[in-house]
């Protein structure tokens, strides 16, 4: 079958087969405030259940398989294809609709039967982990969750699609935007209520079941009660808990007469909960801190990375009169409050945070006599961001200067962790010295363990063995390029050869569905858009990352926020008339320099409204200008499935841009941005571009 013909307003003159017996009505729409609400209904049901699917997979994938939580971009790139190939498969006689849902249980099965821990063994990245990593390797298991993700996603894409070609451009896009507010709405409460991965099983079938009709749709139940079913086991396991980060895992027992906690998120241990004196005796490193300042009067005690409450005990123990406890994830602190043998969470004396812990440090007017940050490592990444994961931004040289002004004269600032490699060791005591503007105490304590200490004034620190670099001390991270665990160079090989990867499969099918890629040349201004959008939004993830947190919430609303700019420039373009093209790629430019040189360090002096005011400006006017420019030349598209999938493709290129973030740093991304509205702007059509 030739694909319909189409108007200039989307509408088709042609018929497609029904998908599953449901068959969309072709017509041309001839009052766009008034569109076939059957058409909207299911374009809204599509949309929110692409989008919830997406971060549901995300959040479950990540749990399920052992370290994927640091590659999640992965399953997000899928997602951009998998919607792309979606979008080019609405124009198609067949359809992947019904395969869709079988091929979801599939993956959750296989998943939850057959366990997979990726190797991600290297030196080039270090990931926190005390696992034996003994499973295939990142660039082989990557690509095939990659495929499985993008054939999820591109079920409910296709029937998103298809109500596409029944709608205005602009009128899909709209109702498009709305079903995946909904849709990250919906998992964001979910998230805050910390449902189990059976409530997202049970809410996605139900999608499924609404958008399959016929035979077939008991074909999809059976899936998602299959899927459900093997999730219900997971959520009723004995000591399984969610928080908005991470799987916990809980196991109690007894120890040398000692009760412990054993506490695993996303299959990696992570905590391990005991009386306090039994580890000072044991692991005698966590009592250093207190050592390398004997006078100290600890009146005043901040520890970040509080978590189950051991560190905090301690601080107890060694005298403290106050404790100001952080942590960012609230399920683990609510753990440390219900099982911690100490009960630290119970004193008076403490008072606990659940926020990032650089961002309590911008927000806070206290000063304190310690500010511990104790072993603040994590196993996830901020959803969006490549290589952004939750305590980046604690460790950068601009974070420790915020600690010492928070410390009083007699204040000692300490970190310790089982950091693994000497590199990172001597980094992190180069960072300390740069930031206090003298010689740190460094002990290792051996197995990459070490206690790195510094006093607002050198002689109120007592250190034992003069820190000597293991050899050349790699400069400290900054909040552009916030890259800890990374040594620098080019970018690493596992991404290299993962992306590679991708990108092959990708191409592969793309040409299988989309035919001759010079078919695609009416749109290929889209493409570019969409692999622009998507490098700026991740520069704006990672702005408000800093400036607010990398907390769940945080970027949830970022998401949030960025589909309601798109809506306003969406319903700016239907209701309003806007600039030419060229005049609107032109505020483009001019809005993306201005956010290149303010730069976030300069918010990061202003009170909380004032620094949210400016930076909601200089983020969403930027998103806003580029997609007008992106609506209208959408809205004039003669084949609206096909000029958005190519602009989610874009998109999904541009996820992989972005980890040349890793050599530039994320302002500099804003220049690629720019480069790529050029590209944009000159591969448009030139007829009609200055009255589009």
């Amino acid at each position: 079958m030739t694909d319909a013909a189409q108007d200039n307003t989307g509408s088709t003159t042609g018929t497609v087969s029904p998908t599953n017996r449901w068959r969309l009505r072709r017509r041309t729409e001839t009052d766009p405030e008034r569109p076939d609400y059957a058409v909207v209904r299911r374009l809204v049901l599509g949309s929110a259940l692409m989008l919830f699917l997406e971060l549901a997979l995300i959040r479950w994938l990540g749990a399920n398989v052992v370290h994927l939580s640091y590659f999640s971009n992965f399953v997000l790139l899928g997602s951009f294809l998998g919607i792309g190939l979606g979008f080019l498969i609405a124009r198609k006689r067949w359809s992947i609709l019904p395969a869709a849902p079988v091929i979801l249980a599939a993956l959750v099965i296989l998943t939850f039967l057959e366990p997979v821990t990726i190797d991600r063994a290297g030196n080039d990245v270090i990931y926190f982990t005390s696992l034996h990593t003994s499973g295939p390797p990142a660039w082989a298991v990557l690509p095939v969750i990659f495929v499985l993700v993008a054939a999820c996603l591109a079920g409910p894409a296709e029937a998103v699609g298809r109500c596409f070609a029944d709608l205005r451009p602009l009128t899909a896009y709209r109702w498009d935007l709305v079903g995946s507010l909904i849709g990250i709405l919906s998992f964001t409460a979910l998230s805050f209520l910390r449902a189990p991965s059976v409530v997202w099983g049970v809410l996605v079938t139900i999608g499924f079941v609404l958008l399959i009709g016929g035979w077939k749709r008991w074909l999809t139940a059976a899936s998602g009660l299959a899927m459900v079913a093997f999730l219900l086991v997971e959520t009723l396991s004995p000591g399984i808990s969610w928080s908005p980060y991470y799987k916990i895992h809980t196991e109690d027992r007894v120890l040398a007469d000692a009760p412990i906690t054993d506490i695993s998120v996303n299959g990696v241990p992570h905590q391990i909960m005991r009386p306090a004196q039994v580890r000072l005796a044991e692991e005698p490193q966590y009592g250093l801190p207190y050592e390398r300042s004997p006078e100290n009067p600890l009146g005043n005690v901040l520890i970040i990375g509080a978590g189950s409450g051991s560190d905090v005990a301690i601080a107890l123990s060694k005298g403290a009169q106050h404790v100001d406890a952080v942590d960012i994830d609230p399920r683990i602190m609510q753990i440390g409050a219900e099982k911690n043998p100490d009960h630290p969470y119970d004193d008076p004396r403490v008072t606990r945070y659940v926020n990032d812990g650089r961002a309590f440090l911008e927000t806070t007017d206290t000063k304190y006599d310690l500010i511990l940050f104790a072993l603040p490592d994590s196993l996830a990444l901020v959803t969006g961001a490549s290589q952004i994961r939750l305590e980046s931004f604690l460790f950068t040289e601009q974070a420790l200067t915020a600690a010492r002004e928070h410390l009083t004269d007699d204040g000692l600032f300490a970190m310790y962790n089982y950091y693994r490699e000497d590199w990172l060791i001597d980094r992190l005591a180069g960072t300390a010295a740069a930031a206090f503007d003298h010689t740190p105490c460094v002990d290792k304590v051996g197995g990459g363990q070490a206690v790195v200490s510094a006093a607002l004034n050198e002689q109120n620190q007592s250190c034992g063995t003069p820190w000597q670099a293991a050899g050349a001390v790699i400069a400290p991270v900054t909040d552009d390029r916030p890259f800890l665990y990374f040594q620098g160079g080019s970018i690493p090989a596992i991404y290299l050869w993962t992306l590679a990867g991708i990108l092959l499969i990708s191409l592969i099918a793309v040409r299988a569905l989309g035919g001759p890629f010079r078919s695609m040349r009416p749109y290929a201004d889209l493409f570019f858009m969409g692999a622009a959008f998507l490098l700026l939004e991740t520069k704006n993830i990672a702005t408000f990352a800093l400036l607010f947190g990398t907390t769940w919430l945080v970027n949830a609303l970022v998401f949030a926020g960025v589909l309601v700019i798109v809506l306003a420039a969406v319903e700016t373009t239907r209701r309003f008339r806007t600039p030419p093209l060229p005049l609107v790629f032109a505020g483009i430019a001019v809005s993306l320099a201005v956010s290149y040189f303010i730069e976030p360090d300069w918010l990061l002096t202003l009170p909380f409204w004032p620094r949210l005011v400016v930076a909601t400006l200089l983020a969403f006017i930027p998103i806003y200008l580029a997609n007008v420019a992106f609506s209208k030349r959408f809205g004039a598209s003669e084949d609206s499935r096909s000029a958005f999938g190519l602009n989610l493709l874009g998109a999904m290129l541009g996820g992989c841009m972005e980890y040349l973030a890793l050599l530039t740093g994320y302002r500099n991304l804003l220049i690629l941005v720019a480069a790529l509205y050029l590209c944009a702007f000159l591969l448009a059509p030139r007829k009609g571009l200055v009255t589009i």
